[in-house]
């Protein structure tokens, strides 16, 4: 079972680029190169869940990070007329800035109030800390 999953409402676009992809590389060859969205790490420890994205040539004031309830969600609007004004035109053009939003379901025990967030060379790094009753205790066991 995981513990945090990806949120994306489902299209037949998604449906039929997954169907296409099947194969052990489908996150790379579907996802990631058509529709430029950044690699994600999660990762769960004893008290927090862990987000490193990865998002190159960014800095911290064109993200955006926010909590709808159960829902964490990391994006980005890009404007590419700003780099077409410039004098001369491309003849390749592989670097493209695009918009992206990825959103994530966390699990209950998450704490949406606790998400702290740090961006460091080029990657995005969350911690969302689990709530304190949610947390794995022992119970000592008294003989009578």
């Amino acid at each position: 079972m995981k513990a945090v999953s990806l949120y994306r409402p489902a299209s037949i676009v998604d449906e039929l680029l997954e169907s296409f992809f099947d194969s052990p590389l489908a996150p790379f060859a579907g996802n990631r190169i058509l529709n430029k969205l950044p690699l994600v790490d999660v990762q769960e420890t004893g008290n927090a869940y862990l987000v490193e994205a990865e998002l190159p040539g960014l800095d911290e004031k064109q993200i955006k990070v926010h909590m709808d309830g159960g829902k964490l969600t990391i994006e980005s609007e890009q404007n590419e007329q700003a780099d077409e004004q410039k004098d001369g035109s491309y003849l390749i053009r592989e670097r493209r800035k695009a918009s992206f939003s990825r959103s994530f379901t966390l699990p209950e025990n998450a704490d949406p109030e606790s998400v702290s967030a740090v961006f460091k060379n080029g990657v995005l790094s969350l911690e969302i800390k689990k709530r304190t009753e949610s947390a794995k205790r022992l119970i000592e066991i008294n003989a009578q």
